[in-house]
């Protein structure tokens, strides 16, 4: 089970997973040899890549003419006749023709250069393609695909693997396109998030403070989360979004449910896609902003992208710097953001991504409850790299191998305990916050002084690091316009070290998928497949899902009532446990006491298992208006189970473990125990009446409850004295109740008025309801006098954003963007008051940038 961040300072900082090697004079002798391993084993991935390429450049066909060739379809994949076709370099048509009847075009006889096309047809929204380099003697295919109406449909890779039209795939997918980005102008990708359908987000406080996103319910760790395909999840898939700024982002991509086929472990609830830009003008593009805010908060970024012949480049750093509003509270966030593209045949590429971010920020606690800061403070430092190949080795069959890397390291000091000293409990000297009244959005209030930090040796000190390893294989094979399949095969390699429990673990894993995709009459599209892992841990897991998608009217330019859709997806999904899981589970325990290993054989004790997840949603959608208009539902239903919690010792016999086996572990361990369920409903609305203004609104009902749990808090609820008939989960929801911090009930919108390409603003906003959630507090006497009760204890809130932008000229821009402009005083966590009304403003310069 998810459970929220104790106030206790370790039972915080353990739940983010995280492992690590200590300072390098503190190093083992086994740990320097697993640095020597790990150096040994990228020799051998570099070796491996540089034989791909050379494997697939020796593919090159002889004796081609230089041309550029592609076919025009509609959304659904029809080809489209007549369709006028220019040929593009450096901003000036070259050429000009026109599709065939099977949407065909050819341009032959093309000098080398840089190309893209540009297409039009009577009825369809016209486009350009990306631009790619042309040898002397190769053949490029540039495939263009036209959209109905203002309302654009965008591609998508998250659900199939494949870039495929978000129009034939029956799953729940949503895209945040580069130009919405730029227009919301937020700093994180968590504040973009929040507006999209089935998606819970929370703060444990302000700006850097511990972001959590809740995909229909799932818990926070659920979610796969890629970076150019790299997953960036810490071992366990725990994964902290509040590092995660939106420089140097293109596209954020959600695919709501499960997806362990094609993403393995982690992708439970759902996954996260982050695609970071490319360079794409001829004349290269440099551009440097500057901006500043309240609570001393001040923004620099400096890009530079471009293309040069067959070579595309992209870098980009930002530093941003805040105090925020509370004590002991500034955050400090470098990220660095770099790809690069190299196109060394008509047919092959080789691209390599890299993303750093260095963070720091002093952690005040949740400063509502004690009244006085914390005086902790932690920092990280994520790299991310990348290197993909890609190769079309025929005109239907596309390879793709990928190496990746990504490193997590993290640290978490309290120098000195904070608060008041304190022998009330009778358990030597520990430290209390100042005297509080705390009232829930139940109605229930207490008031007291609660524990902020223990006695014991301080300075306090975790200290963690993971590094996960993989390489990746893919292929795709076209059989024909209808049918096509995927497989894929992964070796992934993970590692960490903990300094608290002190810990090193490292794990080979093994992933393998088939997928097929099919349509028929241009109107049915099916996806079905199957995944297989081979985990260190939990041994052999199969994944399958199948989705579909029929449109009882086909898309329509000219129809006020538009394409009517009908959706199905089903899937299954599993997450391996973190390294404290592992550590920590019966069976590791078991294995290191004396006669251990006697009674696992004995009663086929059995390591720990994955969790696991199956979901099942279906909607429609309608278009209206020539397509300028859509509107869809979508129901969805998932049940998760085998969750792991760590299970007191009294209540592993109701587990099945015998109480011999039980007596061996007096704390209890982690174990497969708990279960719960979520179902509900979304609803979409998107309109672009204009080319300059677009509105989307959403809505997401959830409806989801614990179903089974064998937690210390399920199992021996706390009573307050002052409701004594009110059962309270302390640190985990009870058996009936809701998870905590995931509301019932919430909406969004994004509106953006653009009616000049030099000026231009928008509005967005969050509206949540009431949701369960627990103070985590205990007394200065050990009590729960401080305890209220879960239910709706959290409030409701609003949260209204406003963004604005004009160009001086073409080299200078003004912006400005504002968050919480009503200056809401509420909390997304309980006891953590979130950032009331804070704004930015500044300039941006771009020098160059002519197009290819």
């Amino acid at each position: 089970m998810d459970v929220p961040y104790s106030r206790l300072r370790f039972a915080r900082v353990s739940a983010r997973h995280k492992t690590t090697l200590p300072p390098d004079e503190l190093l083992s002798s086994r740990q320097w040899r697993a640095r020597q391993s790990a150096s040994s084993f990228r020799s051998k991935l570099c070796a491996l890549f540089a034989f791909f390429v050379l494997v697939f450049c020796a593919s090159a066909r002889a004796g081609q003419t230089g041309s550029v060739r592609g076919t025009v379809t509609d959304p659904l994949g029809a080809p489209i006749a007549r369709a006028a076709v220019t040929l593009i370099r450096l901003s000036r048509v070259t050429r000009r023709t026109y599709s065939d009847a099977e949407g065909h075009f050819l341009f032959s006889s093309v000098p080398e250069g840089r190309y893209r096309v540009g297409v039009s047809a009577p009825g369809f929204t016209p486009a350009l393609s990306a631009s790619t380099f042309l040898r002397t003697a190769g053949t490029i295919r540039l495939n263009v695909r036209l959209h109905l109406g203002a309302l654009r449909q965008r591609v998508t890779v998250t659900a199939t693997g494949t870039n495929v039209p978000q129009t034939q795939v029956g799953a729940s997918v949503s895209i945040l396109s580069s130009n919405e980005l730029d227009a919301l102008n937020k700093l994180d990708v968590l504040d973009t998030l929040r507006l999209l359908p089935g998606v819970e987000v929370t703060q444990e406080g302000e700006r850097g403070s511990l972001g959590s996103v809740y995909v229909r319910g799932g818990d926070s760790d659920f979610d796969k989360v890629l970076v150019d395909g790299i997953a960036v999840n810490d071992i366990g898939g725990a994964f902290d979004f509040s590092n995660l700024a939106t420089s140097g982002v293109d596209q954020v991509e959600v695919y709501r449910g499960p997806d362990s086929i094609l993403y393995g472990s982690d992708a439970l609830a759902g996954v996260i896609n982050i695609t970071t830009q490319r360079g794409s003008t001829a004349t290269p593009q440099f551009t440097y902003s500057a901006d500043g805010g309240n609570f001393e908060s001040l923004r620099q970024e400096a890009s530079l992208g471009g293309v040069f012949r067959n070579f595309d480049y992209f870098s980009d750093f930002m530093r941003f710097d805040t105090q925020n509003s509370l004590p002991n509270n500034s955050f400090h966030n470098a990220t660095y953001t770099g790809n690069f593209g190299w196109q060394p045949l008509a047919s092959a590429s080789v691209r390599f991504t890299i993303h750093h971010d260095a963070t720091g920020l002093g952690s005040s606690n949740a400063l509502a409850l004690y009244g006085i800061p914390d005086d902790s403070f932690q920092r990280e430092q994520d790299t991310d790299l990348g290197l993909t190949a890609q190769d079309q080795t025929t005109s239907r069959w596309h390879n793709t191998l990928r190496l990746t890397s990504a490193h997590v390291h993290y640290l978490f000091d309290t120098p000195a305990p904070a608060g008041i000293p304190s022998t009330a409990s009778g358990f030597g000297v520990n430290y209390v916050g100042d005297y509080v009244k705390i009232c829930g959005a139940n109605g229930y209030c207490a008031s007291g002084q609660a524990v902020l930090d223990y006695g014991g040796v301080y300075p306090m000190v975790f200290n963690s690091l993971t590094t996960v390893r993989t390489v990746y294989g893919q292929t795709d094979y076209q059989f024909s316009s209808n049918v096509a399949a995927t497989g894929g095969f992964q070796y992934i390699n993970e590692s960490g070290y903990s300094s608290t429990p002190a810990s090193t673990t490292a794990r080979n894993n093994y992933d393998g998928f088939l997928e097929s995709r099919a349509n028929a009459w241009r109107r049915l599209f099916g996806t079905a497949g199957i995944g297989f892992e081979s985990n260190a841990v939990f041994g052999f897991a199969a994944t399958p899902r199948a989705s579909l998608a029929y449109y009882l009217r086909r898309p329509e330019s000219a129809a006020s009532f538009g394409h009517t859709e009908f959706r199905f997806n089903f899937g299954t999904g599993i997450e391996e446990p973190s390294l404290l899981e592992q550590a920590s589970s019966l069976y590791t325990l078991l294995s290191q006491t004396a006669g251990g290993a006697g009674l696992i054989h004995q009663y086929s004790i059995s390591p720990i298992d994955a969790e696991r997840s199956t979901s099942l949603d279906a909607g429609a959608e309608q278009g209206f208006w020539k397509e300028r208009i859509r509107l869809g539902a979508t129901y969805f239903h998932n049940r998760n189970y085998d969750l792991i919690d760590f299970v007191p010792q009294t209540a592993l016999p109701t587990l099945g473990v015998p109480p011999s086996v039980a007596a061996q572990v007096p704390d209890g361990a982690y174990f497969n125990s708990d279960a719960d369920r979520s179902q509900g409903a979304e609803l979409e609305f998107a309109a672009r009446p204009t080319p300059g203004l677009s509105l989307q609104l959403s809505y997401t009902y959830l409806d989801a409850i614990v179903t089974r749990s064998f937690s210390s808090s399920a199992l021996f609820p706390a009573i307050n004295p002052a409701f004594p008939n009110v059962p309270i989960g302390a640190y985990a929801p009870l058996v009936g109740g809701r998870p905590f911090r995931r509301p019932a009930n919430t909406a969004s919108f994004m509106l953006l008025y653009s009616p000049h390409p030099r000026y231009g603003f928008g509005f967005n906003g969050l509206m949540a309801g009431p949701a369960d959630d627990s103070t985590f507090l205990t007394d200065a006497f050990f009590g729960d006098t401080l305890l209220l009760p879960n239910h709706d204890l959290l409030a409701g809130y609003q949260l209204i954003g406003f963004s604005g932008w004009y160009e001086l000229e073409r080299h200078i821009t003004l912006y400005t963007s504002m968050s919480n402009i009503l200056d809401e005083h509420y909390q997304a966590a309980f006891g953590y008051p979130a950032l009331p009304f804070n704004f930015r403003a500044g300039v941006r310069f771009t020098l160059g940038g002519k197009k290819e």
